[in-house]
C-alpha cells in the first residue's frame, strides 16, 4: 500500500523502548481531514499519532511506529496507564459527534484494513489489545463511536467482536444503584480491559465505561444503563476474550 509521510514533532521515546502491543483507534473530530493533519504535525499542539486516513482512503505516516505518538492522553487499560508507550495511534478522519458523525467511507476502511495487515507483519499485536480511544478513556472521549465497523476488523483477524445480544425487557442496574449487582457488572468490565474500581455504586464512572462498552460493541442503544442486552453481551465478550485467537 502506498504511504505518504508527513512527519510531525509531536513524539518522544516508548518508556522502556517498549515494542507496541496495541492499536488505538480514533476519528479525528475535525471538520476536514487538511485541518485534522495541520493539527498532528503543529508542535504548539502538542498531540499526533502514527498515522492517519482520510476520507478517500490515503495514508500518511506521522510518527514512526517505534516512537511513542502522543494520542491516547489520560487512558487505561487492562491496569496499564502509559497506552502511547504501548501502542500505534491510527486517526481516521471523520468529523465526530460534534459535526454530525457521517458514516466511515469504505476506501477509508480498506485503507486501515490494509494498514493493519501492514503493522501486523512488524509488531507482536494480539486482536483482543485493538481499542477505541473510548475504551482507554471513558468518559472523556467518544472515538471512534458507534458506527465504527468493529466487526470488518474482527472479520480479517484484527479485533474481538461479538454479536450484541437483543435488546428486550428487563431488570437494568444505572446511575444510583449499589449492591452486589453493581460489584459484579464492575468486576467483569474490569475483566474486559476497563479502568473501573469495584465499589458496588453506579456512579458517573461506572455509567461512563458501560457507555463505553455500548459504543463498541452494544451499538443500537449508547446510554449507560446496564439492561440485559448489555450484560449478555459484556459476558460473551468476556468468553470470546478467554479464548487464545486461532493462527
Amino acid at each position: 500500500m502506498h504511504i505518504s509521510s508527513r512527519w510531525s514533532p509531536n513524539f518522544d521515546s516508548r518508556a522502556g523502548q517498549a515494542a507496541p502491543d496495541m492499536v488505538v483507534v480514533h476519528y479525528t473530530g475535525m471538520e476536514t481531514a487538511e485541518a485534522a493533519l495541520d493539527r498532528l504535525v503543529d508542535p504548539e499542539a502538542k498531540v499526533s499519532a502514527h498515522y492517519l486516513i482520510d476520507e478517500a482512503g490515503k495514508c500518511f505516516a506521522l510518527v514512526p511506529e517505534f516512537q511513542r505518538a502522543w494520542h491516547a492522553g489520560v487512558s487505561s487499560w487492562q491496569g496499564e496507564t502509559d497506552i502511547n508507550s504501548l501502542s500505534i495511534g491510527i486517526e481516521l478522519a471523520n468529523k465526530g459527534h460534534e459535526f454530525g458523525y457521517p458514516e466511515f467511507p469504505e476506501a477509508q476502511i480498506v485503507t486501515l484494513l490494509e494498514l493493519l495487515g501492514d503493522i501486523w507483519q512488524r509488531w507482536p499485536i494480539d486482536p483482543r489489545r485493538v481499542v477505541g480511544h473510548s475504551d482507554v478513556a471513558p468518559g472523556r472521549k467518544a472515538d471512534p463511536g458507534e458506527k465504527f465497523p468493529w466487526k470488518r476488523l474482527a472479520d480479517n483477524g484484527f479485533a474481538v467482536w461479538v454479536r450484541p445480544a437483543p435488546i428486550t425487557p428487563g431488570p437494568t442496574l444505572g446511575p444510583g444503584d449499589s449492591g452486589q449487582g453493581v460489584l459484579d457488572l464492575q468486576a467483569a468490565l474490569a475483566l474486559a480491559g476497563y479502568g473501573i474500581e469495584t465499589d458496588g455504586t453506579y456512579g458517573d464512572v461506572t455509567h461512563a465505561v458501560v457507555t463505553a462498552f455500548q459504543r463498541r460493541h452494544r451499538p443500537e442503544s449508547v446510554d449507560g444503563i446496564a439492561d440485559l442486552s448489555t450484560l449478555r453481551t459484556l459476558a460473551s465478550y468476556l468468553a470470546a476474550v478467554k479464548t487464545p485467537p486461532t493462527e
